[in-house]
């Protein structure tokens, strides 16, 4: 397995996503007792989360598009009881601000480092994350997003188009992430190699196998480095 690029996902890869999200729901739930409290009387959290999946559900359309789907869901919380989209869109962005506000797993940042000192790095997610509030756009030679693409994994475009960016044959880049249907199947479906992001011990049940398992980025970056180190 020659590896000249990695593709990585982002959330439950570089960064636990449940805790961001909750101190996101919160964060909204507070903006909107302060200003538009009609609306968060009706819609504390978990009324919120259930207009969000039901906006989901009424849209397939939109299943690429989380930011899309938010909007209209405080579109639909907020316009019945009087308030505009002066509110819906103050109201996103304290939503979104802390979105973006994550806490990296403790060996993410080193093993980034150690990555894009030797490869091109390009980011795949389906999820809503601003690498450049974050901090991390650096690392990242390009940054491919479902919502921008157009499409979510496991669709196959998504990675076509980052191994098209590359420039590189797709396998010769291995895709990194948690999830077993839209990392490892996904990209394994578009011809590129697999890496599966296992922090959890979890058993592997899918039928689709990755090539390779690791803990962490710190052992993948470990395992390239000792492939580099046997090869020379």
């Amino acid at each position: 397995m020659r590896i000249r690029a990695i593709t990585l996902d982002l959330d439950d890869t570089l960064w636990p996503i449940e805790p961001v999200m909750l101190r996101a729901e919160q964060t909204l739930d507070a903006w909107l007792k302060t200003h538009c409290p009609r609306a968060a009387e009706t819609y504390p959290i978990q009324a919120m989360r259930d207009l969000r999946d039901r906006i989901a559900r009424e849209n397939p359309h939109l299943a690429h598009d989380f930011t899309e789907q938010r909007r209209l869901s405080l579109q639909a919380a907020l316009h019945p009881h009087g308030y505009d989209d002066t509110h819906v869109d103050s109201a996103f962005t304290a939503f979104y601000d802390a979105r973006n506000q994550i806490e990296c797993y403790p060996d993410s940042l080193a093993a980034l480092e150690r990555l894009a000192e030797k490869y091109p790095l390009v980011s795949i997610t389906n999820g809503n994350a601003d690498l450049e509030r974050i901090g991390l756009a650096h690392f990242f030679r390009h940054t491919l997003t479902a919502r921008g693409v157009g499409v979510a994994k496991p669709n196959g475009r998504i990675f076509t188009l980052a191994c098209t960016k590359l420039n590189l044959h797709p396998r010769e880049v291995l895709h990194v992430g948690d999830d077993a249907e839209l990392d490892v199947a996904g990209a394994h479906a578009a011809g590129l190699r697999t890496a599966w992001i296992n922090r959890t011990d979890a058993t592997w049940t899918h039928s689709i196998k990755p090539d390779l398992m690791v803990h962490n980025l710190a052992e993948l970056a470990d395992w390239l480095d000792n492939r580099v180190a046997m090869s020379a």
